[in-house]
């Protein structure tokens, strides 16, 4: 196990050090000159435009920037914001928290429906209840993010008045951005797990776990949805990677200040040191995320090896 992981870990570094490239060729390829930018609208000389352009390191050769960017990020250091002159870790900082509680309770929500939605929908296959989940699970696939949490804020805030409208950091004004986010992301779960339990419930194992006389529930749980974990837990590192790069559409929907919304703002003034770092925090979490669900297969299943 150790060595699997260390292994793994190992081939981690050389994706990050891609992810660090690709990242930093976005500014030269990308239309538009952050200096420009930074300038519109205000009257400014030509020295003045050179002065700054010599500040932010741009007049260097590509190579030097390349390596100064690398140094820059290994100390930390994503550059400043063009548009509030702030550190761009502070910008991401302020916000990550926000992404990362909104990301935790989607994902509960998603877990928790899906998997009893898809137990539910694989012990009582071809009835009335594995049909309603199956049509649970489709209506989430077919629904636009956007629609669906309109749709929240009018039941729930507008009619109901259960919830504000607009949120205040406390946990009640999680509920409904993450509802929202988790019922969407629970779809996948759900006809994943029915799948993946329809397969392992026919295996021989199982009825004989059945034929030594152990109780139903310990059957299913321990045995059959153990063995059905491994592709549910990929689906759900991968929806968990892609929460916390930010539900631009629900976090506009529902104004919550996450990366998601700092990423449409830092895109719309072409703020591309803070485009950099996003696009950099977003990469990394996806991949910290997968390297993660990778070690978690060796603890599900011992059989797994690296190789």
């Amino acid at each position: 196990m150790a060595g699997y992981a260390l292994r793994r870990v190992a081939t981690t570094i050389p994706v990050l050090f891609a992810i660090l490239t690709l990242v930093f060729l976005m500014r030269p390829l990308v239309p538009g000159d952050p200096v420009a930018i930074m300038f519109f609208g205000r009257s400014s000389s030509p020295e003045v435009v050179a002065n700054m352009r010599h500040q932010l390191g741009l007049d260097d050769p590509l190579p030097i920037q390349y390596v100064r960017y690398l140094g820059d990020v290994l100390r930390g250091d994503l550059g400043t914001s063009i548009t509030t002159r702030q550190p761009v870790v502070q910008e991401i900082a302020e916000r990550f928290p926000a992404t990362l509680q909104l990301a935790l309770g989607s994902l509960a929500v998603s877990c928790l429906v899906g998997l009893v939605a898809g137990i539910l929908a694989a012990v009582y296959k071809d009835t009335a209840i594995d049909t309603a989940a199956m049509v649970f699970a489709m209506a989430g696939l077919s629904m636009p993010g956007f629609w669906f949490g309109l749709v929240m804020i009018y039941f729930f805030s507008v009619r109901l008045g259960w919830f504000s409208v607009i949120p205040d950091g406390s946990l009640k004004s999680l509920v409904l951005p993450a509802l929202t986010l988790g019922l969407i992301a629970s779809s996948v779960v759900a006809r994943l797990v029915r799948s993946a339990m329809l397969e392992v419930l026919g295996q021989d194992f199982i009825r004989t776990a059945r034929a030594k006389g152990l109780r139903e529930r310990r059957v299913l749980l321990r045995h059959a949805l153990g063995n059905a974990m491994i592709p549910v837990v990929t689906i759900i590192g991968l929806q968990f990677g892609g929460l916390l790069s930010g539900a631009f559409i629900i976090e506009a929907v529902f104004a919550w200040h996450g990366i998601g919304e700092l990423a449409v703002d830092a895109l719309g003034k072409r703020d591309f040191p803070l485009i950099q770092g996003i696009v950099l925090v977003i990469a990394t979490s996806y991949v910290l995320v997968n390297l993660l669900v990778d070690l978690l297969y060796a603890v599900l299943d011992p059989r797994i090896t690296y190789s």
